[in-house]
């Protein structure tokens, strides 16, 4: 089955203002194009916010591992206070994830999927029912559980944690489990390690984040898709309990190998959409959210903005469909958060809703937890817009910008770095870079309105992130990208481009 390549709109960036640099001034930073605003949070409460939600009332829901909810009143106002807080319910067992539907506000916890709602107006839940609880529970503190955003007709996806790193102790844990309208909890994909977040793309295809640990060699963005494996196996004692909806047990990987050459043996096996660059873009991937808010965001409409939980950050993913499989490129974004970035929330208006917890973990951000907002200046960062595989099929990356780039600094091939390199695909704890190589670029072509790059490159490789630099660019503005990095994740050439990876 072939998906569909999401459309990003970019008609709007001729209609943003551009700041450029005067004589003595400061390069332009992050905070010059996103705003961020932490509220203050009440006395006494710990509100490790891990599940956000707006409802249609304009409140923001939240709920806090802890197993609290609390509604924030006024999210949007410029000036954010602890009185905007008030308690919705208490006594859950660790919700980390929040979603409405038909009335109810829905939280996945740790044993159940439990729906709740204010029914006499007093402002705290007073009705609480459990919509679905098909999967098992040791105690262990690694089993966490991520849920999707109900769909028009109910229904649902929840991520289930491994116990532990390596162990499925209780049913399904590992997994990921689809919810109908009615209720019943159905085995949808195999493989799941330690789930981060659950969200959507453009198209309404569902990915969720797995972190870096035994059989992920570094932090994922993936598929879920019914029959599929996501490349965990310690799940798969369960098989035999979904033989009807799953079919065999996919052949055993095997360790040390990579995922393009387990993915011959095991036609299952579904590879990340997204490689995430271990520290390098992140070390602890979390929620997912996709900007829907048609350019109240700024000029990356479409796209996914990912969280990542120690560096305190968000991260910014474009994708597109190259032969029947996810695939894309992922940027830095936006740095300085206060606390371990865990729920991610894309309001209507267009403002980014960001919890966190340290958790005890640490993070970079050295507060125990926040909840936070990030909003669009109006300003039009200088940024890498897209990155993806050259769309006539030739050996190499068409890249969008932002704003107009000049033709000296584009077609000067000394303006860019490439390298390559991927993970091994093992049973050990993470994986260092490994079949690093270094690709040459041979030509770069701008377009007249200097929006549009084709570098033209020698060495592209399956199963490798690519990470482009672009130092030496520069806009008609005079400003160099605000950041100038991309990491592009191949996992299949078009059809008429050449392979030329010596790679396994």
């Amino acid at each position: 089955m072939r998906f569909k390549a999401a459309i990003i709109a970019v008609s709007i960036l001729p209609l943003l203002s551009v700041p450029t640099l005067a004589v003595g001034q400061e390069q332009p930073n992050e905070s010059d194009y996103y705003r961020l605003t932490t509220f203050e949070l009440p006395e006494g409460e710990t509100i490790e916010a891990c599940g956000l939600q707006v409802i249609p009332n304009g409140n923001l829901a939240i709920c806090t591992r802890r197993g609290d909810v609390f509604m924030v009143t006024d999210p949007l106002s410029d000036t954010v206070s602890a009185s905007q807080f008030s308690l919705y319910a208490r006594g859950l067992h660790e919700p980390l994830s929040l979603g409405w539907h038909d009335g109810w506000l829905y939280a996945t916890q740790r044993p159940e999927v439990t729906r709740m709602r204010d029914s006499d107006g007093d402002g705290r839940a007073d009705e609480f029912e459990t919509v679905a609880d098909g999967w098992g529970v040791s105690g262990d503190y690694h089993e966490y559980a991520f849920g999707s955003k109900p769909e028009a007709d109910g229904s649902m996806v929840v991520t289930l944690c491994l116990t532990g790193s390596f162990n499925s102790d209780v049913p399904f844990r590992g997994w990921a489990m689809r919810i109908t309208p009615d209720g019943k909890t159905i085995p949808m994909t195999s493989g799941v390690r330690s789930p981060g977040g659950v969200g959507k793309n453009a198209n309404g295809d569902i990915f969720y984040t797995d972190n870096q640990g035994p059989w992920n060699g570094t932090c994922g963005l993936k598929l879920l898709k019914q029959g599929m494996f996501v490349g965990h196996p310690g799940g798969w004692k369960w098989y035999d309990d979904c033989r009807d909806v799953m079919g065999a047990t996919p052949t055993e990987p095997v360790s040390g190998s990579r995922l393009n050459v387990e993915m011959k043996r095991i036609p299952e096996l579904i590879p990340p959409a997204i490689k995430f660059p271990y520290d390098k873009m992140g070390k602890s991937a979390s929620g997912i959210a996709c900007d829907t808010s048609e350019g109240k965001f700024g000029p990356f409409a479409g796209q996914l903005f990912v969280g990542d939980q120690t560096q305190s950050m968000i991260m910014r993913v474009d994708l597109e469909v190259v032969d029947g499989l996810y695939q894309g490129a992922c940027f830095p974004f936006r740095k300085g958060f206060a606390s371990g970035n865990v729920g991610v929330e894309m309001g209507p208006s267009g403002s980014l809703f960001v919890g966190g917890t340290s958790r005890g973990w640490g993070s970079v951000g050295n507060r125990p937890f926040a909840v936070e907002r990030l909003n669009w200046t109006g300003e039009l960062p200088t940024e890498i817009h897209s990155m993806r595989l050259a769309a006539d099929g030739s050996e190499g990356f068409d890249l969008t910008f932002t704003q107009p780039m000049t033709q000296e600094s584009a077609t000067d091939l000394a303006s860019y770095q490439i390298s390559t390199y991927t993970y091994e695909y093992r049973s050990e704890y993470g994986s260092p870079e490994v079949d690093a190589t270094t690709p040459t670029i041979t030509s770069a072509t701008l377009s007249e309105d200097g929006l549009t790059l084709r570098l033209l490159i020698d060495g592209l490789q399956i199963d490798h992130v690519h990470e482009l630099h672009c130092q030496g660019l520069r806009s008609r503005e005079g400003l160099p990208l605000l950041h100038d990095a991309a990491y592009y994740t191949v996992n299949r050439f078009r059809p008429a481009a050449k392979n030329t990876s010596s790679q396994p």
